[in-house]
């Protein structure tokens, strides 16, 4: 019996002993600090040169455009121009039926003629009958008659002329001139349509050279653009990208920043403008302004991946010793996988780059692939 009590106290007592001896060796491991140390890849930061731009849709618009509508009722009898062709100011591109209008300026200089008659009559009763009163041949009042018969002839030459004035103007209305230089567009109607003053829309023509481009701005860049317009403006400023990523080949100047800030939106329009010899801005395309921003020259640029942001603010960690430490930063241009730092990075200093996961603040960490001297992917030139 006493055999027995003691191979059961035997079979308790020899696990708890052999688990305990286990825990000291887990405790120990837990207390390595090897063992303890996040495995990260770094890199130093240095500078490079940068060209920073800041890049915005953009919609393509004319600086000069205006709809060609009749100011005259009538039927087409001419068109002068073909589509899309360029035209100079003044150039002749359509002409309404001039018949009823011609006619109508031949009977007002008529009607001119016949009150400046009329006129020249009633003046020379007046000069007669003032001889007469003056030998008290004829009563004053026939004369006061005679006074108001070469006002009334007076007012009705006057009348007659602004008709003939009236004429010749629908006369010009009857031919559609175009008011600037620039390329028409599609004609609406053809020769032989039927048109009234201001309908149907005939043609559209619109400056192409030089072109402007838009875009919009929220109010907190309002100060940034009014002191570029203010201030003078580098000749790459502004550039244009098409949507296929080919640069245009000339650079813009602003040339105008909306009157007013949107109530409901919070933004405004600025305008620039470029020269546009071969005219491959077009008006209504829509294309990328860049423009210049801070980041000229010598910057400290960092992978992007090295960024981690929380509520809002960004930071990377920096290596100090064998510790990773939280440093915050303000980011500047972002460049393909690469991004300036403007603010909270020296050069020389270390940064991971890869484990970033793992790493909380002042966590230790273990180099287990430097990066040093791989290259970055570069900056925006």
């Amino acid at each position: 019996m006493k055999n027995r009590y003691a191979w059961l106290f035997t079979a308790i007592i020899c696990p708890i002993v052999l688990v305990s001896c286990g825990g000291d060796d887990a405790g120990q491991q837990q207390m390595n600090p090897a063992a303890m140390a996040v495995p990260v890849n770094t890199i130093q930061v240095k500078q490079q040169s940068v060209t920073g731009r800041d890049t915005y849709p953009a919609t393509v618009v004319p600086l000069q455009e205006v709809e060609l509508r009749p100011q005259v009722s009538g039927y087409i009898t001419n068109i002068f121009v073909q589509d899309g062709q360029r035209v100079k100011k003044g150039q002749k591109l359509y002409e309404i039926d001039q018949n009823k209008y011609q006619a109508g300026i031949q009977q007002a200089q008529a009607n001119l003629q016949s009150a400046k008659a009329n006129l020249a009559r009633a003046e020379k009763d007046l000069e007669r009958y003032e001889r007469l009163a003056e030998r008290d041949a004829i009563a004053r009042q026939q004369v006061d008659y005679a006074r108001t018969e070469v006002q009334t002839a007076s007012a009705q030459v006057a009348a007659a002329q602004a008709q003939v004035r009236s004429a010749s103007t629908d006369l010009s209305y009857s031919t559609i001139s175009a008011p600037f230089s620039g390329v028409i567009g599609i004609s609406q109607v053809r020769v032989g349509a039927q048109v009234s003053p201001g309908q149907p829309l005939l043609n559209t023509v619109s400056s192409s050279d030089p072109i402007a481009v838009d875009i919009v701005i929220n109010e907190g860049e309002i100060g940034r653009f009014t002191n570029l317009r203010q201030g003078k403006q580098p000749d790459s400023l502004f550039t244009v990208r098409f949507n296929n990523g080919e640069r245009y080949e000339h650079n813009g100047k602003l040339i105008a920043i909306d009157r007013a800030i949107g109530r409901q939106s919070g933004t405004t329009t600025v305008r620039v403008q470029f020269p546009n010899p071969d005219e491959r801005l077009i008006p209504g395309m829509t294309v990328s302004l860049d423009v210049l921003n801070q980041d000229l020259g010598e910057q400290i640029v960092i992978p992007f991946k090295a960024v981690t942001e929380q509520l809002g603010e960004y930071y990377v960690y920096v290596v100090q010793g064998d510790s990773a430490v939280q440093q915050n930063v303000e980011l500047g241009t972002r460049v393909s996988a690469d991004i300036v730092v403007r603010e909270g990075l020296k050069e020389g200093q270390q940064i991971v780059t890869e484990g970033i996961q793992r790493l909380r603040q002042g966590a230790k960490v273990q180099l287990d692939g430097p990066e040093q001297d791989q290259p970055q992917a570069g900056a925006a030139k």
